[in-house]
């Protein structure tokens, strides 16, 4: 099919340089004030295109692939998360899809460790004190921190994402532990000087810093559950760059006010864009606005593996960012 063509809908506003790429290769149906498209808006686009390039606040599920029509054959997803999308129910419509693997890693990992010094020596606080006057000159032991340098950091998934975290981490004297499936490659291991934790249970009271990394599946929703909670530490941090639903909120939030954790850094929630209002308002968190991989660089970077997807689809070719059954 030729390139011109094919029809892509595009379900969210993308960089300017992405959309004039999009446009000059595709008829593209683009979403010009970047409004969520609703659940009737978005099947009805799926239905008058070859190509849907959905984000992560767009739910793909068997209904929304029943309700698509026969027409759209390509998911091309503008991210790497595909936690949004029935991958199986996509499969047995014979539909292929693909995300943006390996572009955000660095910028999610900036992120990760911005949290990781922030939470412990009291950034945001900081900030506010300035801004209502509650500052009134130095003081020895006035908004005291934790250092960073020489505790543990437990990383929980050690893939793209979490590689880029503990590197950085290292700089900052950070020793690096692991909980993964299995164990990374023994070279990366080496270089790093991690240690591989087979039992998450093992490795939770150990850490002083626990830095969640892992996609968001079936089996790692509420991974870190109340009772793993309470296994934590009284002075260790949560630091959480991956997805929400990873941890359960309200429990975070019960061991937080209650002391039995020191505090957290948070770029995404379980029911955003809402965070959990006592988590809002505890001094020892800081929230930011699921923002780990915004940067122009990385969104560009996104835009152009979603085009070369929908190119080499286009060629009658297998894009190289498809997700497999399985391994997602």
């Amino acid at each position: 099919m030729p390139h011109r063509r094919l029809k892509v809908g595009v379900t969210r506003k993308l960089p300017q340089a992405v959309e004039t790429r999009l446009a000059a290769l595709f008829d593209v149906a683009f979403n010009a004030d970047d409004a969520p498209l609703s659940r009737e808006e978005l099947v009805a686009l799926a239905r008058d295109v070859d190509v849907l390039a959905p984000t992560l606040g767009d739910t793909l599920d068997a209904a929304f692939f029943e309700a698509a029509g026969e027409r759209m054959k390509l998911i091309a997803n503008f991210g790497a998360g595909v936690d949004h999308i029935d991958i199986a129910a996509a499969k047995a419509r014979g539909v292929t899809v693909t995300n943006t693997p390996s572009v955000l890693a660095e910028d999610a990992a900036d992120m990760a460790m911005a949290l990781i010094l922030a939470a412990p020596r009291r950034l945001v606080e900081g900030v506010k004190a300035i801004e209502s006057g509650a500052f009134k000159g130095w003081s020895p032991t006035w908004m005291l921190g934790r250092r960073v340098r020489g505790k543990k950091l437990g990383i929980i998934g050690l893939g793209r994402v979490g590689e880029a975290v503990a590197r950085r981490a290292r700089a900052f004297g950070l020793s690096i532990h692991y909980h993964n499936r299995k164990p990374i490659n023994p070279h990366i291991e080496e270089e790093l000087d991690a240690t591989f934790w087979p039992d998450l249970d093992e490795m939770l009271p150990r850490m002083d810093i626990v830095s969640i990394n892992c996609p968001a599946t079936p089996q790692t929703r509420h991974l870190l559950s109340r009772e793993r909670l309470a296994l934590m530490s009284p002075h260790a941090y949560v630091v959480n760059i991956s997805r929400g639903e990873i941890i359960d909120e309200e429990a975070l939030a019960d061991a937080i006010v209650s002391g039995r954790l020191a505090g957290a850094g948070l770029d995404v929630f379980e029911n955003e864009p809402k965070p959990n209002e006592r988590l809002m308002a505890a001094a020892n968190v800081v929230l930011l606005p699921h923002m780990a991989s915004a940067t122009i660089e990385s969104r560009i970077e996104m835009g152009e593996r979603v085009i070369i997807n929908i190119k080499m689809f286009a060629d009658g070719h297998k894009p190289p960012d498809r997700i497999i059954l399985g391994l997602e």
